[in-house]
């Protein structure tokens, strides 16, 4: 499911707000204003954001897990001793690179036998080619029966059926003996020998290696069923509107929450649904030059490319959690702040930084704080200032030339 990925400062950020709030529900002002003798406090300024509907680039992330693009187990296809094994665990392997040679000796004994039988049954044939020339005139003749001749004829034909069982045990026994060298059915990694040399090895039965193959690497992720049935809503109604083709541009989250130099695509989604999990397995592949993407990693997976139509955004951080859930600050009547609890969805960017698309509790045009959080109480009157102003103010502020006295 998704996890969206707050900074670190949130949780502390809360616990100050509340606390904040509580205070100063202890410490009221008098009514009317600064207690007496003390001269009124102008209203903080806070940094505001004005929403607007607006078309956003939305992303989701996911929980992941890297596997091989392919994968091919490493067996022997005939019985016998392990003499050699000719790679190093962990190599890079082209696919036709012998990896084990078994023994070979009786194999090239079978091949030999079946090789004198060919040569017998080639013989026979001759000598049934032989006699038939002979009769075959003298039976023209009428001087044979024709049973003779028919014996010769079917002498001949059982020699030629003879000859392809001859050749077709030659054969065999060639394979076989070619089956003495195990090769790689594939390019990859390969992992760990299971055997050693001189292990009598009894054909298909055992498993001596196994091939993983990570160019391209394949990164698999549950999409949330419940998630995928709003968004069929939202683009059925036109406030949704999927990626070219479908096709969802993948990027990796490592462990060390740095990015993945590569991107990649999406390109399966599974028919079910998972009935333990509620989730459709889904699978983006990316190229992986440098084996950076191992089998087994747990990884984040990105997803980007679908759009929000007249989406409500807000910054990330002007989203706090409140007791009954995610709730904004917002400034209403009279520049007086207001708690507003909101359902949140997809993650957006908008100019460049992360924000928050909101399904519910805001409105066009209405005034939201992403700035002065720890200076307000709800109720509180403030001077909003937009936090385009308050940002362009802050570089010039920090350039100005000290003042002199």
């Amino acid at each position: 499911m998704k996890l969206p990925t707050q900074r670190a400062f949130i949780g502390g950020q809360i616990s100050l707000l509340i606390t904040a709030l509580l205070l100063s529900a202890c410490n009221k002002a008098p009514e009317g204003g600064a207690p007496q003798g003390m001269p009124a406090m102008p209203p903080p300024e806070v940094a505001i954001v004005t929403v607007q509907p607006q078309t956003a680039p939305v992303h989701f992330e996911y929980a992941a897990q890297v596997a091989g693009s392919r994968e091919a187990e490493i067996r022997a296809r005939v019985t016998g001793i392990l003499l050699k094994r000719h790679y190093v665990d962990g190599q890079h392997v082209t696919a036709g690179q012998t990896l084990f040679t078994l023994d070979a000796a009786p194999y090239e004994v079978a091949v030999a036998s079946a090789e004198a039988q060919l040569a017998s049954a080639q013989a026979r044939l001759s000598q049934a080619d032989r006699n038939l020339a002979r009769i075959k005139p003298l039976w023209a003749d009428k001087i044979i029966a024709q049973r003779d001749y028919d014996d010769a004829v079917s002498a001949q034909q059982i020699a030629q059926a003879d000859i392809k069982t001859a050749q077709a045990q030659v054969r065999q026994a060639r394979l076989n003996l070619s089956y003495t060298h195990v090769d790689a059915p594939i390019s990859g990694i390969v992992g760990r020998a299971q055997k050693t040399e001189g292990t009598l090895v009894s054909g298909t039965d055992v498993l001596l290696a196994t091939i993983t193959q990570i160019q391209p690497a394949h990164v698999y992720f549950g999409l949330p069923d419940a998630e995928q049935q709003k968004l069929r809503t939202l683009s059925a109604n036109g406030t949704f509107r999927l990626p070219a083709n479908g096709g969802y541009i993948a990027k990796v989250k490592m462990a060390d929450g740095s990015l993945y130099g590569q991107t990649g695509r999406v390109a399966f989604t599974d028919v079910s649904v998972n009935p333990s999990t509620g989730t459709t397995e889904t699978r983006a592949e990316l190229a992986n030059p440098q084996n950076l993407l191992r089998p087994g990693q747990f990884v984040r997976v990105l997803l980007d490319g679908a759009e929000r139509v007249n989406a409500i955004t807000v910054p990330q951080r002007a989203v706090i959690e409140g007791p009954m859930g995610k709730m904004v600050m917002v400034i209403g009547k009279e520049d007086k702040v207001e708690p507003r609890p909101v359902k949140v969805g997809e993650w957006a960017t908008v100019n460049g930084s992360e924000a928050w698309v909101i399904d519910q509790g805001l409105q066009a045009g209405e005034r939201v704080m992403v700035d002065g959080l720890f200076k307000i109480q709800p109720g509180m009157p403030v001077k909003p200032v937009d936090a385009a102003t308050l940002a362009a103010k802050a570089p010039a502020a920090a350039n100005a030339p000290p003042a002199t006295h």
